[in-house]
């Protein structure tokens, strides 16, 4: 049985030559593999498989089919060969014979290479050793392979490999695959369920004229027709409530984000996100709508309300909700009600080694207590609500307590999952909150471009209902419900640095 063993550099050069000379041969016979246009192919290896599951040893089944796929291994026993073919569904053995095929077809199949892409047609049966086998009558080589396929692309050493060569990853792991499919399943079930509730899916500009004032770092290109700099967005927030200011009562996007940032395994430049707005509810409805939504998701992708993660066992159908003045007491034994002034936040943070945020009020240390003793502790599904005013610029102030804000974030396994508002609709609050948001970045920043979004502005002058809003990364949540280690296990295509 032919075997892809670790190779030397030199080795896979003169494989290459080999399957480029064989190339030339069947052109010089006028069998060019790459003028075939289509291949009629109307069976999948897994279908048959399930079709003959009770099908006995040795028996036959009169069916005859046409597979196509890729070649992964191939046997040759003087008159009579045995290869596997790898479809869009699976693996299946093939059956090749000497006599059933002719002399010709069959000394061409014996030129075959592991990775080249066939055609072949052929009754399905049992073999004596148990396997579904289809026994071929005709073979097509459809595309020539002129690279060989390495043994594995598993392990540390070739992970960066495996991102930076996902064609070669999807082929030699086919366990890659199926996480890319969940990830599709986790969209499409998001997407029903809030297509159910009434939501309506929209697309915002991914080219926006300026940078705000928020904290993220955009990227920037320029617009040769209009002569200006534009920038990737770094949320769909602004122009989602905008529609809804419009009397579209209830929006969301699947949306592209791009932070000019770090990257870890929790985060990549380049990344998913959906945002979602409801007129005529708040941050309570929003958290009642990421539980649901949670709930049937687990259910849908992995079966169970019990999933696992990282080793760890997460309960999906119970989540807890403390607001963040609780949770610090309860994981620090630190109470802000005793803070009377910024100077107590300020002598309880140095009391208990916590970092002093840039601007150290109250409420900026409570935040900087939750990262210090909390986040760390939240494995099970935790709502986290009533955030500091200071660190949530677009939420509505809570009635009768205008120091925090009606926002929510949830966290799951140590990691912030999504954040939610009951949304700032007065304007004037609004305006002045934009306008020490940006003041605040050039002051830190003084080369900074950011600027107040002026038109958002006009836009709540309009009317804002009261809105309850949410975005959540699409990435994170696919790394948890395939129980990803990495945010590149969970992309396609991850940003990398190119080799040279």
């Amino acid at each position: 049985m032919e075997q892809n063993k670790p190779q030397t550099e030199q080795e896979i050069s003169q494989q290459a030559a080999v399957r480029r000379q064989k190339l030339a041969d069947l052109c010089e016979a006028g069998h060019n593999p790459f003028e075939i246009t289509k291949y009629a192919q109307d069976a999948y290896s897994a279908d048959l498989k399930q079709e003959f599951a009770d099908l006995p040893a040795e028996a036959e089944t009169g069916k005859i089919v046409s597979l196509a796929g890729r070649m992964m291994s191939k046997r040759v026993m003087g008159k009579a060969s045995f290869a596997h073919l790898r479809d869009q569904k699976g693996d299946i053995q093939i059956f090749v014979k000497r006599d059933l095929l002719g002399d010709e077809a069959y000394a061409s199949f014996k030129k075959l290479d592991i990775g080249d892409i066939i055609g072949v047609k052929g009754e399905v049966f049992r073999t004596k050793m148990g396997e579904i086998s289809v026994r071929i009558s005709e073979l097509t080589l459809l595309s020539k392979s002129l690279l060989p396929l390495p043994e594995k692309f598993h392990g540390l050493t070739d992970r960066e490999a495996r991102y930076r060569q996902r064609y070669v990853d999807l082929i030699v792991n086919p366990e890659v695959k199926d996480t890319f499919v969940k990830r599709s399943l986790i969209l499409k079930e998001i997407r029903a369920y809030l297509d159910e509730k009434g939501f309506l899916e929209v697309d915002t500009p991914i080219l926006t004229p300026f940078e705000i004032g928020a904290s993220a770092r955009p990227f920037y290109t320029h617009h040769n027709t209009l002569n200006m700099d534009m920038v990737l967005r770094i949320e769909t927030e602004l122009y989602l409530k905008r529609l809804i200011v419009g009397g579209m009562d209830r929006v969301y996007e699947v949306g592209r984000i791009f932070r000019n940032e770090g990257m870890d395994p929790k985060h990549n430049p380049e990344f998913t996100t959906i945002e979602l707005y409801q007129a005529f509810t708040d941050f309570h409805g929003m958290m009642d709508l990421v539980e649901e939504m949670y709930k049937r998701l687990a259910l849908k992708v992995c079966g169970s309300l019990e999933i696992t993660y990282q080793g760890k066992q997460i309960d999906m159908g119970h989540w807890e909700r403390l607001t963040m003045v609780e949770a610090v007491k309860k994981y620090s034994g630190v109470d802000f009600n005793d803070w009377k002034t910024d100077e107590d936040a300020i002598a309880a943070a140095k009391e208990h080694h916590v970092e002093l945020p840039e601007v150290p009020t109250k409420g900026a240390i409570l935040a900087e207590f939750f990262d210090a003793f909390v986040e760390d502790k939240l494995i099970q599904p935790t709502f986290i609500y009533d955030y500091p005013v200071e660190i949530s610029p677009l939420a509505k102030r809570k009635p009768g307590d205008p120091a925090f804000t009606e926002r929510f974030e949830y966290f799951i396994d140590c990691t912030e999952y999504g954040n939610a508002f009951s949304e700032l609709n007065d304007p004037i609050d609004q305006k002045a909150r934009f306008e020490r948001q940006v003041a605040e970045r050039k002051a830190i920043e003084p080369e900074c471009r950011a600027q107040v979004d002026y038109d958002y502005v006009n836009a709540l002058e309009y009317g804002l209902p009261p809105t309850g809003g949410l975005g959540f990364g699409v990435d994170r949540l696919v790394m948890l419900l395939t129980d990803s280690a990495s945010i590149r296990d969970v992309l396609l295509f991850p940003t990398m640095k190119p080799i040279d």
